[in-house]
């Protein structure tokens, strides 16, 4: 009986590990696919200039969906602001999406003095977000990529300055 017991604790462990190593590699290659998918966008600035976001390849790159009218979204740009004048020149690069009209969103930004590429995805970014892992689609939507490319962390909700720290001492370290 006791070796029955091991042998079905033993099989249930490892259809376990295997259900788990199937679930973790179906989560890289869905961020993979995220990354991708972000790196391939063009979208308008503040200009209307059409701008690929693969231009930031190489970079350690924070991507923030946003709209001017969300309060946690206003309340987490002036953070960001402080971190890109901070680290860009360790290779820091923050993109906004926002979600929004142009004319707001330029007036919002030149009261605040973003510095970063602010990028125009209307109201169909929400969409984009819900395809990038935005499953309730809210804003504000955070998604960070590694200087490799890779999705390294996504956030639903206002960025906690702490936390967000912590996230790019470890990435803005050189290996």
């Amino acid at each position: 009986m006791h070796r029955r017991t091991i042998l079905i604790g033993g099989g249930i462990a490892a259809v376990a590990a295997a259900a788990a190593g199937v679930a973790a590699y179906r989560a890289s290659r869905t961020r993979e696919r995220d990354a991708a998918a972000l790196l391939a966008l063009v979208l308008p600035d503040l200009s209307g200039r059409e701008q690929p976001l693969a231009q930031w390849r190489g970079k350690i790159l924070v991507v923030n969906f946003w709209a001017t009218w969300c309060g946690p979204c206003r309340e987490e740009m002036p953070h960001f602001v402080r971190a890109q004048a901070e680290h860009a020149a360790t290779g820091l690069q923050f993109v906004g999406i926002a979600v929004d009209q142009v004319d707001k969103v330029r007036q919002f930004t030149d009261e605040l003095g973003v510095n970063y590429p602010i990028l125009i995805g209307g109201y169909g970014a929400i969409e984009l977000s819900r395809a990038l892992g935005n499953s309730v689609g809210a804003l504000p939507f955070t998604i960070v990529l590694d200087r490799q490319g890779a999705v390294v962390w996504t956030h639903l909700g206002a960025v906690k300055e702490p936390q967000f720290n912590t996230l790019l001492a470890g990435l803005l370290t050189p290996a």
